[in-house]
């Protein structure tokens, strides 16, 4: 009687503790983070988690097989001084809505979410919730990125930053007009995606699920990613060359969905936004490096 009281008691606390970061993102529409955390947990069958490394594949080489011919054209995978893998994004466009958005410079894409590790090396500091060195970094607020991407860019030489809005979406989509950057038949999304049916209430290693066809790893789940927009609602141009978002605003765009989102919300095309101010166990991010076209 004592252990299956015991028993009780840890579940009690392990699915208690799956709401503790709402946020107070404001605007009935896209669903925030508040409303794609509280999501009630699926009673179905729970998803198996995959078996694999305890460390992503680091390696350039590895990604350079995922990669197409447009990016090979741009040349290889390169990794920075604190071993993230930058993979080149060619130019190109997609439909967002009504609207045709044109990326017209390629640029690099870190190929996995800012990990805890690459994080502490940088900062000094991994203020993490859910531990682990290449468990994506999380509880960051958006200064927290882009003193991250000061640093970093001072260290390395090169210019780092967050993606914009569209080349994130751009970059998830990779080429495809689907719900999904694999389709739209969400009974597959456990092979690409950690969300609330499978994650088990937290997040995992980076790279343990399949990749998008860019050799994107986990853009769809396990942390939501600051991008470097403020967010408004899309406007009524027919064609959006290079936007940036507005110039002012309140809340900052966040891509991708988390642990806790349900399959809707980890959609290619789902927006979301928080205060910059605010830190969550859910919001991560990845970042872009400018692409030079000189020799």
């Amino acid at each position: 009687m004592k252990r299956l009281l015991g028993l009780m008691l840890l579940m009690v606390v392990l699915v208690g503790s799956g709401e503790a970061d709402s946020t107070s993102s404001v605007g009935p529409t896209p669903p925030t983070i508040a409303e794609s955390s509280q999501q009630a947990v699926d009673t179905g069958a729970v998803e198996s988690a995959p078996v694999a490394p305890t460390v992503p594949p680091a390696d350039a080489s590895a990604i350079k097989e995922l990669m197409t011919t447009d990016q090979l054209a741009l040349g290889d995978p390169v990794i920075n001084s604190v071993g993230m893998v930058l993979v080149p994004i060619p130019a190109g466009k997609f439909q967002r809505g009504s609207h045709s958005v044109q990326i017209t410079k390629p640029f690099y894409l870190s190929a996995y979410e800012v990990t805890q590790e690459q994080y502490k090396k940088v900062m000094g500091n991994n203020p993490s919730q859910s531990k682990g060195v290449n468990k994506p970094v999380e509880k960051v607020d958006w200064s927290d990125v882009v003193e991250f991407c000061e640093k970093l860019s001072r260290r390395e030489g090169e210019e780092f930053r967050l993606p914009t809005e569209a080349e994130w979406e751009y970059a998830c989509r990779a080429g495809t007009t689907t719900a999904y950057s694999f389709g739209d038949d969400a009974s597959k999304l456990g092979q690409y995606a950690w969300h609330r049916d499978n994650s088990g209430n937290t997040t995992h290693v980076v790279g343990l699920k399949l990749p998008n066809p860019w050799g994107l790893y986990d853009m769809h789940g396990n942390v939501y990613e600051w991008c470097q927009d403020w967010y408004e609602d899309y406007g009524n141009e027919k064609v959006v060359i290079d936007p940036t978002g507005p110039v002012s605003g309140r809340n900052r765009v966040l891509r991708g969905g988390a642990f806790l989102s349900s399959p809707q919300i980890v959609r290619a095309a789902n927006r979301d936004f928080s205060l910059p101010g605010r830190r969550y166990r859910l919001s991560g991010f990845r970042l872009a490096r400018t692409y030079s076209l000189s020799p």
